[in-house]
């Protein structure tokens, strides 16, 4: 059986076994503090622990392999502008959409779960924080737009001094291939971790809840499957010159990753590796354009982000205005741009957003049981959606 069938079989058994222990939660408390919680934990640690040092060797070979510096200012311009024009896109289908089906329109109550905003960073902030002051304390601390901009400098430079840093290539490429082979390692534990992680969400939110939410996550996957197909479809076949069928049937490994884990972040090691094996994309331009979208690209979050902010309006009976919907869109877009891509970062986000337009972020508590599984499918739509530009990008360039 190959990994991917294991992958989606052992997702299938933590459906089953999240549904029969959700009517019994002393049984399922036991079960998940012991078996299913570690083994979960476990799997997405062991993925987390190769992020940083992937994302810097992957950016170090990739900015040093593309030794024209217009070249690479060419690719990094149009990876910044796809990834802004596609999350734009993102955000005024969700707001449309969540607007036509109003999936607020129902009788709902808060069940007392509160969480905390905080404001949107100014964007001047955000812009000066990308220049790391200690490059070691960002790796630390995860900071990962510092990373990707001190990993740039130094391939950056790699590049310009060409033979006389041949050593230190070849260390990189070496260490390079190390962390691959951890990848392929760790990824024989995934159908586990899968199995663990559907448990625990299922078993933790139950029908019921799921059920009470229905129409809000309805129109979340709507969404997130209208931009999946026709936006990126349509970007990969006109602008990348790529059969979109062929696309997805490729890229879905690393999708049922991304969909257990809940991380961009942490599925980025496999992301690039099916990328790289299955679309064909360059180790360059793979290792420049995912890494970095992997930090600024959350297309499936904005998604979230948008209908909830509506679906939150619709229920507190708040009329947002077009300068209301137009902050929606600006702060979705600026909040997403360094943002981790780790598991429930998108609820951060989401309070930035309600507080931008004068909405309670109490109100959260409507979205906070579902989001776990939401979490899962958005998070296959960002991963995609960076995959799709490493393709573009791969045409346009004739690599």
């Amino acid at each position: 059986m190959s990994l991917t069938k294991k992958i989606l079989l052992g997702m299938f058994l933590g459906i089953v076994v999240g549904v029969a222990l959700n009517p019994f939660p002393e049984v399922f408390e036991g079960i998940n503090n012991y078996i299913l919680y570690p083994l979960g934990k476990i799997f997405v640690n062991l993925i987390k622990m190769l992020v940083v040092p992937i994302v810097v060797v992957s950016l170090i070979l990739g900015t040093a392999g593309i030794s024209d510096p217009k070249k690479l200012g060419r690719i990094g311009f149009k990876t910044i502008a796809f990834f802004l024009i596609t999350t734009t896109i993102a955000l005024v289908l969700a707001i449309g959409i969540a607007s036509v089906i109003q999936p607020g329109a129902g009788d709902f109550k808060l069940d007392g779960a509160t969480f905390e905003g905080r404001e949107a960073p100014p964007v001047i902030d955000t812009l000066i924080n990308i220049i790391p002051a200690n490059p070691f304390g960002a790796m630390v601390e995860g900071k990962m737009l510092q990373i990707i901009a001190f990993s740039i400098f130094i391939g950056f430079g790699m590049a310009r001094l060409g033979e006389k840093v041949n050593l230190v290539l070849r260390f990189v490429e070496q260490l390079n291939e190390v962390l691959m082979y951890l990848v392929q390692a760790i990824m024989k534990f995934a159908p586990y971790g899968a199995f663990a992680l559907i448990a625990t969400a299922i078993g933790s939110q139950g029908i019921d809840a799921i059920s009470a939410m229905g129409k809000y996550m309805f129109v979340v996957v709507l969404v997130l499957f209208i931009h999946l197909v026709f936006t990126y479809g349509s970007a990969v076949s006109l602008l990348g010159k790529f059969n979109p069928v062929k696309f997805i049937k490729g890229f879905y490994p690393a999708m049922i990753v991304a969909f257990s884990t809940s991380s961009s972040s942490a599925t980025l090691p496999v992301s690039m590796k099916t990328a790289q094996n299955n679309l064909k994309v360059p180790k360059s331009i793979s290792g420049f354009v995912q890494p970095l979208g992997a930090t600024i690209n959350m297309d499936g979050t904005a998604i979230m982000q948008g209908v909830a902010t509506i679906f939150i309006a619709q229920v507190y009976g708040v009329e947002l205005g077009l300068s209301a919907l137009l902050t929606v869109v600006l702060t979705a877009t600026l909040a997403s741009i360094g943002t981790a891509g780790v598991p429930g970062v998108g609820l951060i986000m989401l309070s930035m957003v309600l507080t931008s337009v004068g909405l309670p972020v109490e109100a959260i508590a409507l979205v906070l049981g579902v989001d776990r599984i939401l979490d899962m499918t958005r998070t296959a739509v960002n991963i995609t959606g960076d995959a799709a530009c490493a393709v573009i990008i791969s045409k346009s360039e004739k690599a």
